[in-house]
């Protein structure tokens, strides 16, 4: 417990050339009469901070002050409080005189802390629970708070926003449309996407404020950015819906583009481009008048509208993350893992194969990061049961299997060593909880983004 006392000292000289004198404060405990050590003295003149210093063994410290200004002292320590003010004193003596001042402490009284239960790695912790609402989706906030996406009963039924520093409710507010999901752009500013708009979002005084975007705006100049570092911006021409996309910088002092990447799925292109050949003349035609108009390939507007729409289409997934000023990309369709310089220049390169084969190994098509260590893990899944593998982005290896203990978990996010997740037991009427996990080792934290890269590939 910390007590604060403020001791007022008008010091008037009988002297008219004196301008500093000592002052001494001795701590006491008023009990016993021992001194206390250790208590903090700031030292004020006026609204200034002069100086700070704790008191020795003996419980004394030594202060100059002007004789000219009023001199505050405020006492501080963790387990006394100041007994009583002392009353303003007025020095006279000589300039060399010392003044002392003693002042009476008493022990305070124990302050009981709520209990705070550590858990071993692979043991879940509930985080987040409530009779009323379920969790649909969260984001990590600056001070260790969490903004929570949550329904009462279901999501047609309206959403809510919630602010919990992991032990209480400090503020909740219900959204004009339906949320969808948390996302967080480039700085690292927390939004809520709807249907029609996107919300942004910002904590102040312990409370929730959101202010709204035009959606297509957002989409459009916001969520292509995906990274900065120093003067240049990372972003995307990703499309979800055309199987190869580039990653370009943008450096903002001389306003030059420059093309770092190509990411293409050449079979996916190839089945992509090949539709064309199969369709009713009547759609050839309309295709042949769209190139004429745009000139986009008659090709690439029927894949566009039909081959997208079929089973063998496939989004593609090459994220992108940044960690100590290097860039990461993990290009699933060249099987290799590009390490890029924050000025975008190529440093590197390893080969990679924990995506390969999907269905027997149970790849996720998801690569998390934790947003303190910067360390990214894999995603699989068997037979219901979440894992985890730590990839080394220096070998390309990866770590031991780490099972989640819930099968089905929902919204993997990583952050400070611990996996947090969304989960609802299998026919149960609970509602959907926020769950952490320790991981059973512990990586140092690196210098990171505040944005989201782990998405890249869905702005």
């Amino acid at each position: 417990m910390k007590s604060v006392l403020s001791l007022a000292l008008l010091l008037l000289s009988a002297s008219a050339f004196s301008q500093q004198t000592t002052i001494r404060i001795i701590a006491k405990d008023r009990s016993n009469g021992d001194p206390v050590s250790r208590v903090y003295i700031r030292q004020y003149q006026g609204d200034s901070l002069v100086t700070t210093q704790y008191t020795t063994l003996k419980g004394t410290a030594y202060f100059r002050v002007s004789t000219k200004e009023a001199t505050t002292f405020e006492l501080e320590h963790i387990a006394f409080n100041p007994l009583e003010t002392i009353p303003t004193k007025v020095f006279s003596g000589k300039p060399s005189d010392t003044l002392t001042i003693q002042v009476r402490m008493h022990y305070s009284k124990e302050h009981l802390i709520e209990e705070v239960v550590i858990k071993p790695a692979g043991v879940p912790d509930t985080i987040f629970e409530s009779s009323r609402v379920s969790v649909t989706d969260f984001e990590f906030l600056p001070g260790n708070n969490l903004l929570l996406l949550t329904y009462p009963k279901n999501l047609k039924k309206g959403t809510e926003l919630i602010l919990y520093d992991g032990y209480n409710l400090l503020g909740e507010i219900p959204l004009p449309e339906k949320g969808q999901e948390l996302i967080r752009d480039y700085r690292g500013n927390p939004h809520v996407l709807t249907d029609k708009n996107v919300y942004g979002i910002t904590e102040r005084n312990r409370q929730i404020q959101i202010a709204q975007i035009e959606k297509q705006y957002y989409m459009t100049y916001i969520a292509p950015i995906v990274d900065t570092s120093f003067t240049k911006y990372y972003f995307s021409n990703f499309n979800p819906n055309y199987p190869a996309f580039d990653y370009f910088t943008f450096d903002i002092i001389d306003s030059t583009y420059r093309k770092i990447a190509q990411v293409q799925d050449d079979l996916m292109m190839e089945l992509y481009r090949s539709e064309f050949k199969w369709v009713d003349v009547r759609t050839k035609l309309w295709a042949k008048e769209k190139e004429n108009e745009t000139g986009v390939d008659k090709e690439i507007w029927v894949g566009m509208y039909y081959f997208t729409n079929s089973i063998y289409y496939k989004e593609l997934y090459a994220p992108i993350f940044e960690r100590n000023d290097s860039i990461f990309l993990f290009d699933h369709y060249k099987n290799l893992l590009f390490k890029y310089s924050y000025q975008g220049d190529l440093i590197d390169s390893i080969p990679i194969y924990y995506h390969l084969q999907p269905k027997e190994n149970g790849w996720k098509k998801h690569l998390i990061q934790d947003y303190e260590t910067g360390e990214i893990f894999i995603h699989y899944e068997n037979a219901g049961k979440a894992q985890l593998r730590h990839f080394n982005t220096t070998t390309g290896k990866l770590g031991l299997p780490i099972e989640l203990h819930f099968k089905y978990p929902e919204n993997i996010q990583i952050k400070g060593n611990s996996v947090y997740y969304i989960y609802r037991p299998f026919e149960s009427t609970q509602k959907k909880y926020l769950y952490r996990e320790r991981l059973p080792f512990e990586f140092r934290m690196q210098k990171m983004n505040k944005g989201t890269l782990v998405e890249l590939a869905k702005p």
